[in-house]
């Protein structure tokens, strides 16, 4: 089975990040979740731990061990990154190379083998605004599968793209990008 690093961002979406931590964990799945401070207020970090059965990262500053870079070891021991919901922020940040917080700077150490999914979730105008759209491409020029939100009423209100795609689907692209059966 694969390793698979799941970043959590500051989205109303975030909790469906964590039936997918727990669908991947029940299919045999290594999981380790990496966290923005954002995504902690919509979701909290021992909700992912007691569903991966590992600990969460959130503090770029925080290494627990003396003998490796936290951020860095993440990336060498990742099959698959996926950042689920990605905020248009989180995009911006992916897409311009920072390396500010645990989940842009270990996608930035990701090895070049490494699979990259992106699940974009936000406003439909945020989504639909120019810089978020170049933001994607670029990312797609680095190696990054984009799974399009789907059109609902968003949390917002308002009708639109920008749903956070659907598990099922989100699953299917983790499991042809690891060569696995598909559900």
């Amino acid at each position: 089975m694969a390793h698979i690093t799941i970043a959590v961002t500051g989205s109303i979406s975030a909790y469906k990040s964590a039936d997918l931590v727990s669908r991947l964990t029940k299919m045999g799945h290594q999981i380790t979740v990496l966290m923005t401070k954002a995504a902690t207020s919509f979701i909290t970090p021992l909700t992912f731990q007691v569903l991966s059965k590992n600990d969460v990262h959130l503090d770029i500053m925080a290494e627990p061990y003396a003998d490796k870079v936290n951020h860095i070891e993440i990336g060498k021991e990742t099959d698959l990154f996926i950042v689920i919901p990605a905020t248009a922020n989180t995009l911006a940040r992916l897409a311009n190379g920072f390396a500010d917080n645990m989940v842009t700077s270990t996608a930035l150490a990701l090895p070049n083998h490494v699979k990259k999914i992106i699940a974009p979730a936000m406003n439909t105008k945020m989504y639909d605004h120019p810089a978020t759209q170049t933001n994607l491409n670029k990312l797609e020029s680095y190696g990054y599968h984009i799974i399009a939100p789907r059109e609902a009423i968003l949390a917002c209100g308002d009708n639109g793209r920008g749903a956070l795609a659907d598990l099922d689907t989100i699953i299917n692209v983790i499991k042809e990008k690891l060569n696995e059966e598909t559900i």
